[in-house]
């Protein structure tokens, strides 16, 4: 079976798959209810909106727009990461297992496999070039201000604030798009 028709497979019959990964993974059955973090669908169509970054169509389109209205008020934003699929947000968590990282410390740091954001393709991690990728400093950026004031405009949110209601570690750099 080649690769492609495996992929729409998993997509339509996904919902056993999930469970298959959390079991190997050791992620409790319950984790989605008492994270409050729930099941996302993987998207189906999506476009490249930097180097190896991909969204949902709608979404690329907002994230081009509040791009170039950062960039006229002088501001630069890089797409960081995009959509993530079920499988590759598992390859995630089982790499930080093999270095050690204990699953309850991972989990608070990245959302179970069927859980993220990223599978929509609405999620996008932002940078700037004034700051490391993917890192809290992120948050003392003019970058991070201009979004703070202005992303909601474009219909992104910043999905992780400090003591968010998930759990989950301040990332001020994953901003998710809601029509």
């Amino acid at each position: 079976m080649n690769r492609a028709r495996r992929r729409r497979i998993g997509r339509k019959h996904g919902t056993g798959l999930v469970p298959r990964l959390w079991a190997e993974l050791g992620i409790p059955a319950d984790y989605a209810a008492a994270r409050g973090a729930p099941r996302q669908p993987e998207a189906r169509r999506l476009v490249t909106v930097g180097r190896r970054c991909r969204l949902a169509p709608r979404a690329a389109r907002a994230w081009r727009a509040m791009q170039r209205a950062a960039r006229a008020d002088g501001v630069t934003l890089i797409a960081l990461s995009g959509f993530r699929s079920v499988r590759r947000q598992a390859a995630i968590i089982r790499r930080k297992l093999k270095r050690g990282q204990r699953l309850a410390a991972i989990l608070r740091a990245v959302a179970a496999p069927g859980c993220s954001e990223h599978h929509t393709g609405q999620a996008i991690d932002v940078g700037d070039d004034s700051s490391p990728p993917l890192d809290v400093r992120f948050a003392r950026t003019k970058a991070f201000r201009w979004l703070v004031a202005h992303a909601s405009g474009f219909g992104f949110r910043l999905s992780y604030p400090r003591r968010n209601p998930q759990g989950f570690v301040f990332e001020p750099w994953h901003w998710r798009w809601r029509a």
